[in-house]
């Protein structure tokens, strides 16, 4: 897949995510527990990737594989699943959706500049530039001007 389709799925993928922000946000704030809705949303998803999965599968992986990925890697990406998307469900109907997630995309870019630099999470290394500098401070204005009233 080339760099343009790719681009374009990431940016359809924000969209969904901004969607499913507001919509479990809202549903947080009708059963009045934003973790309830953190629960709904989970247990679905989980619902829907499992039949995708089960589509989409060819070969599962053999039980030799599944015995060397390390113990952390099976629950921490829900863990923080868990938490992050709790703190979306909690603060989007406080906040507004174009506030919270403009927050929230800047605590993820400013993360993943870090975390690119010094290869965390075993995760390719992408050294700090001055132009990824620069991005940081426009992304850093842009979120001023969406939530300056």
């Amino acid at each position: 897949m080339n760099q343009f389709s790719l681009s374009a799925l990431a940016f359809l993928g924000g969209i969904f995510l901004a969607i499913q922000g507001g919509y479990n946000a809202r549903l947080g704030v009708l059963l009045k527990n934003p973790l309830l809705a953190s629960v709904m949303a989970f247990f679905f998803s989980m619902l829907f990737a499992v039949v995708l999965a089960a589509i989409s599968i060819k070969k599962f992986p053999d039980s030799e594989t599944l015995r060397q990925i390390p113990f952390y890697l099976w629950f921490t990406g829900g863990l923080f699943s868990v938490f992050g998307i709790s703190l979306y469900y909690y603060t989007i109907p406080k906040l507004g959706v174009s506030t919270m997630i403009s927050l929230g995309l800047c605590g993820q870019l400013i993360f993943a500049v870090i975390a690119g630099h010094f290869g965390w999470l075993h995760l390719p290394s992408e050294p700090l530039t001055t132009k990824r500098v620069f991005g940081i401070l426009a992304m850093l204005t842009g979120i001023l001007l969406i939530n300056l009233k």
